[in-house]
């Protein structure tokens, strides 16, 4: 049984890395192979489709976009969400309740529904093609569910030890962010990890606030050069590489907070 178990997840796990193996070897394989039906076995050592895509899709500059409304997006989530989880954890009444419900009734809404509205404020407050106001939109779509991860973990942290900083002469303010976020680090890197690989793959609504060429992000550039180099697939596939190495980088550094966050976030409180 426990050898059926580990066959078992080693099958799905070399399921789920197929799909990015065949990407490797079209992004990595000469140019006369080039045809989107013939796939090598093994990958290949040319990396000179690597150098074109880059060149091509202008993507030192989408990676720059991505980066900047990514790390500002998640600097707000981080913040806000943590302070409001925070106040509804240890603060518990009736305007927290419904202020925490309303939160979970907004992670039943699906971001691109409110796109038409939300196009007609960004066109009033002259955000469209703006870092800015795609951060706030970003922000805004990832709080509710890093706000009940947030208030489940705080939940789960001895309301002592507050207690005794205030005690010392801490207010509620200076505690939380003197005692109580430093222990906030593994479901803060869940929540960074969740929402910045949400914001970098965010297309839905960045095709519509980031029309301008120089404002694209890593999803709009490779959606636009699959668009101009659709049928040489090698390119295709060296761009996409590109595009996914950082979120990909990114997740490798953090996966054991993730693991942990993630479970004590969603289960305790």
């Amino acid at each position: 049984m426990r050898l059926l178990r580990h066959c078992l997840i080693l099958l799905m796990s070399l399921v789920s890395l197929l799909p990015f193996y065949a990407l490797l070897i079209k992004a990595t394989g000469s140019p006369g192979l080039d045809t989107g039906t013939s796939l090598n076995l093994l990958p290949g050592l040319y990396f000179g489709n690597l150098m074109e895509a880059w060149r091509y899709s202008a993507m030192g500059r989408s990676i720059l976009n991505s980066a900047i409304i990514t790390t500002g997006g998640i600097t707000l989530v981080v913040l806000a969400s943590s302070s409001a989880g925070y106040a509804i954890a240890r603060f518990s009444n009736r305007f927290h309740r419904l202020v925490f419900n309303t939160f979970l009734f907004c992670m039943m809404i699906p971001p691109i529904i409110i796109t038409v509205p939300l196009y007609i404020l960004m066109r009033t407050i002259a955000g469209i093609n703006s870092h800015w106001a795609m951060i706030l939109v970003c922000g805004a779509n990832a709080i509710p569910f890093s706000v009940f991860l947030y208030t489940s973990f705080i939940k789960s942290i001895s309301r002592e030890i507050e207690e005794s900083a205030i005690v010392d002469g801490c207010t509620w303010f200076s505690a939380f962010w003197r005692i109580t976020f430093p222990l906030l680090q593994p479901i803060t890197a869940a929540v960074v990890i969740i929402n910045g690989l949400g914001i970098w793959n965010n297309y839905a609504q960045a095709v519509f606030f980031l029309q301008s060429q120089s404002m694209r992000t890593i999803p709009l550039a490779i959606s636009m050069f699959f668009q101009q180099y659709g049928a040489k697939w090698n390119l295709m596939a060296a761009a996409a590489m590109i595009g996914m190495a950082p979120a990909i980088v990114t997740f490798l550094v953090f996966q054991k907070y993730f693991i942990k966050g993630l479970a004590q976030g969603a289960v305790k409180g």
